[in-house]
């Protein structure tokens, strides 16, 4: 397979895009940059991506799901021929159709679930992870788009969208529902199902929609309620929202489901909608990284990207002019924490549809103040300027992480084309599901 790929020549470095350019210019080279990240980090013979770029990482499936979804927009670029793409999606569909499902420590998945991390060659389980709920929804949120994009009537685009629809049926959602509740987390097959649930309100928004939207083993109509009456509803800095620390939580549902004017329960009775809610969080952000109540160096209103991300260790204390404590890779958040003075910056690109003046504005800062930030033209998994090098420069994350990448190039997508939206509007799965929540009103 071939991809139509930028030479080293024509890529954008950092320092460049720290200039005054155009937005048109900076978000080109920064989605085109992450979408590489998925020509790199891919095994040609099956399909499956690397976690990360560093040596030795298996196969994350959330982000595989990621991958499925950026073909698309790079078939739109002109970045990949289509049949390159159709040839790839079909080869990763091919091997998730047929991996093991026994549930076995060797397998890849069971009950249409697959196990968190796989080995990059084989397809099989490792670190003993868990088999994964959420992230077996975000590898199906990927195939869902791929099935809605390639819609041409041709053998391997049939087959293709014949292979995602057995893929999704497939999952037994109902198996990972815990009596009369929400979703569990995970299951292993050496002790059974993690002992704790999807409550509180998380990225768990497109699992319980494909939970729900199933046309063969779908989740009972309580399973949505049960989730919704452990959200927590909060007031900080003037701003009234529904809670969750991290960005990410507000982020990773909504570059596939459009929320915008569309309400479930919870938020009819708070007069308010996801997307506005997202908006909020940002806004909690940019007040709390405005306040900086520990002091940390470099954050301000245009300074902020507290979310799950990479983060420095113990052994880079040394570096580190005042004592603290590391969390080396954690879910950060405010203003409860954890905080140690380590931001994304792909957490600023991926807020671009809900606040894209003060997104753009915070991308181009931190840019102009830490062009270290971005490696091979693309976000770092996170950066920390309180803790410094021999040459002033802040510390950052080692390589590269997929799920960084590709929420990137969709979120930059979806606020210029709403290509993601659209394509999961139409999925007749999505759309059962958020009715089956209670979601109604706007596109629905």
């Amino acid at each position: 397979m071939s991809a139509v790929g930028a030479d080293a020549d024509d890529r954008v470095s950092a320092s460049t895009l720290a200039a005054p350019v155009s937005d048109a210019v900076l978000l080109d080279a920064l989605q085109r940059a992450a979408f590489d990240y998925f020509l790199q980090a891919v095994n040609p013979h099956n399909g499956l991506v690397a976690d990360t770029s560093r040596a030795q990482s298996p196969c994350s499936i959330a982000v595989v799901g990621f991958a499925l979804s950026v073909y698309p927009v790079a078939v739109a670029h002109g970045w990949m021929l289509r049949a390159d793409a159709v040839a790839r999606t079909l080869l990763t569909l091919r091997f998730f159709r047929d991996s093991d499902q026994r549930g076995g420590e060797q397998s890849s998945g069971c009950h249409g679930f697959y196990f968190h991390f796989l080995d990059l060659r084989t397809g099989a389980r490792v670190w003993r992870s868990e088999l994964s709920m959420i992230d077996t929804a975000l590898l199906l949120a990927g195939v869902l788009t791929a099935a809605g994009f390639f819609d041409a009537d041709s053998a391997d685009e049939n087959e293709l969208r014949q292979i995602a629809d057995a893929l999704y049926r497939r999952v037994d959602w109902r198996w990972a529902q815990q009596d009369g509740g929400s979703i569990r987390h995970g299951w292993k097959p050496e002790s059974g199902f993690l002992h704790y649930c999807w409550d509180g309100y998380s990225e768990a928004i497109m699992l319980y929609v494909l939970a729900l939207g199933s046309p063969t083993h779908p989740v009972t109509s309580d399973c949505y309620r049960a989730w919704t009456a452990t959200y927590q509803w909060e007031n900080l800095y003037g701003y009234e929202f529904l809670y969750a620390g991290p960005l990410f939580v507000h982020q990773f549902s909504q570059a596939w489901i459009d929320l915008r004017g569309i309400r479930d329960g919870f938020m009819r009775s708070k007069d308010c909608d996801y997307f506005e809610n997202s908006l909020r969080a940002t806004e909690v952000q940019r007040e709390y990284a405005r306040r900086n109540p520990l002091g940390w160096v470099g954050y301000d209103e245009d300074c902020w990207g507290l979310t799950a991300c990479d983060g420095p260790q113990a052994e880079q204390l040394a570096l580190c002019y005042r004592q603290g404590r590391w969390f080396g890779y954690a879910a950060r958040g405010l203003p409860y924490g954890p905080d140690d003075g380590t931001l994304s910056g792909w957490a600023a690109a991926a807020a671009l549809p809900f606040a894209p003046t003060c997104a753009l504005r915070a991308m181009r800062t931190m840019l102009a103040r830490y062009p270290e930030m971005l490696t091979a033209g693309r976000y770092a998994s996170s950066f920390n300027p309180t803790l410094r090098d021999t040459d002033g420069n802040a510390w950052v994350s080692a390589g590269h992480y997929g799920l960084d990448q590709g929420i990137v190039v969709m979120m930059i997508e979806n606020w210029r084309s709403g290509l993601h939206w659209q394509l999961l509007r139409d999925c007749p799965y999505i759309g059962n599901g958020l009715r089956r929540a209670g979601f109604r009103g706007g596109w629905l």
